[in-house]
């Protein structure tokens, strides 16, 4: 129970700017890469204070093979017979409609649903999301990780089934009220990021659901949907490192190691968009190095450690991007 967790901030009133309701989402997916699908949803539908108002769940057929089966524990079997994704979109648009999308690393989710709704030519009716990861770095929570059973038992919530999408959203639904008043009650401002929806889209051809691969099958794996090219060169000087709690600025050299949940491609789309440089390794001109995995012993990681390069993680550079500094007047 979190009763004692939850008790309404006394000392000053609710913040007007907060938002008047949140969507607590999380999706389970074939995969990590931009032509993955989603095989299952829920929405937790929460009140300007968090409190719960109605949950849905849904499954999907992502018409391919469902890919980790031994995480989500979907076989085609189940998918088989589950609506098609344009099937439920109006009704999975009608749970996030004028409510801020909450999700623990909400871009992948975000990215996630938006592919969906471009591939069925409809747009998703939510305008803002928020981070759980974010949120609970802006509350200074004693966390050893963060990963979502972290969370939760920080605020005492019991896990039942983890990598359903149902019970997953439920889970941070309940986390996500005590962090909710929390920051209101110490006049935190929410990492609200813009979510904007994608215009286009183009498939290329994957396998129709059937046998699902196993682990030890190599059949399930997290490709890109473009070849690779070249990146043009970046337009701005570098301006050197990054500073801890100061806002990246154009022209910066960003690297990338070890594992993301967001495709490196897509990540590394979006830095060049911002006007960073994507830098392939690390040097003493590298501004900052993202990595999930700062104690693994990579290359870049030893590297930065010996050039005392800026390292931050998959989700703190995802909210670094929602605000770069235009590079300075030559």
């Amino acid at each position: 129970m979190l009763e004692d967790r939850q008790t309404a901030p006394s000392a000053a009133p609710w913040p007007a700017a907060y938002p008047q309701g949140y969507a607590v989402v999380d999706v389970e997916t074939t995969g990590l890469a931009r032509d993955d699908r989603i095989v299952s949803a829920a929405v937790y539908r929460l009140d300007a204070r968090g409190e719960v108002e109605d949950h849905w769940y849904t499954l999907v057929n992502p018409e391919r093979d469902p890919g980790p089966v031994w995480i989500h524990g979907l076989t085609s079997d189940v998918l088989e017979g589950a609506p098609l994704f344009p099937d439920i979109a109006e009704e999975f648009a009608s749970r996030l409609e004028g409510r801020v999308l909450v999700a623990h690393n909400a871009v992948f989710d975000w990215s996630m649903i938006a592919r969906e709704y471009a591939r069925a030519r409809r747009e998703v009716p939510v305008r803002q999301r928020l981070c759980t990861i974010a949120l609970s770095k802006e509350l200074r929570l004693p966390l050893a990780n963060h990963k979502l059973e972290s969370l939760a038992a920080h605020f005492g919530v019991v896990q039942q089934r983890a990598h359903h999408a149902l019970d997953d959203a439920r889970v941070l639904a309940e986390a996500f009220r005590p962090s909710l008043l929390a920051a209101a009650r110490d006049g935190v401002r929410l990492p609200l990021l813009e979510c904007l929806p994608l215009t286009e889209w183009t498939d290329r051809a994957t396998p129709r659901i059937g046998r699902q691969a196993g682990p030890a099958s190599g059949g399930y794996q997290s490709g890109s949907w473009r070849p690779s090219r070249k990146r043009p060169a970046c337009p701005y000087p570098n301006p050197g490192r990054y500073e801890p709690g100061k806002q990246l600025k154009q022209g910066m050299r960003i690297a990338f190691s070890g594992d993301t949940s967001i495709e490196r491609d897509l990540l590394e789309d979006r830095a060049v968009e911002a006007g960073l440089h994507v830098a392939t390794s690390l040097s003493r001109l590298t501004s900052l190095l993202v990595t999930n995995d700062p104690d693994s012993g990579t290359s870049k990681v030893v590297k930065a450690r010996q050039f005392g390069t800026p390292v931050v993680d998959e989700a703190a550079f995802g909210q670094l991007l929602g605000n770069v500094e235009p590079a300075s007047p030559r």
